[in-house]
């Protein structure tokens, strides 16, 4: 019997698979984290940013729609620009 899962793990589940399928595997070395802590211990020297899956852009801390949004998670900026992503002109402060 299938395990029920929440309408918000569903769209972020689903976010995440496209844009994997959309990268063409670019983003297998992207490490996706829930929490903002589990990113920062995954890459102490780098910075932190909320990536957008559906708009394929990510956020830096001060932005407004930094950790906003079900269909984001949290990741290393590097990994991010290295799978193609881009930074938001939105909100910079």
């Amino acid at each position: 019997m299938p395990v029920p899962i929440s309408p918000r793990a569903r769209r972020w589940l689903v976010a995440t698979l496209i844009s994997v399928a959309y990268a063409g595997g670019a983003s297998a070395q992207l490490s996706l984290f829930r929490s903002e802590m589990q990113a920062q211990q995954h890459c102490p020297t780098d910075t932190v940013v909320w990536l957008d899956t559906y708009k394929r852009i990510y956020y830096v801390t001060g932005q407004q729609r930094y950790a906003r949004g079900s269909t984001g998670t949290f990741v290393c900026q590097k990994e991010a620009r290295t799978s193609g992503y881009r930074r938001s002109v939105l909100g910079r402060r």
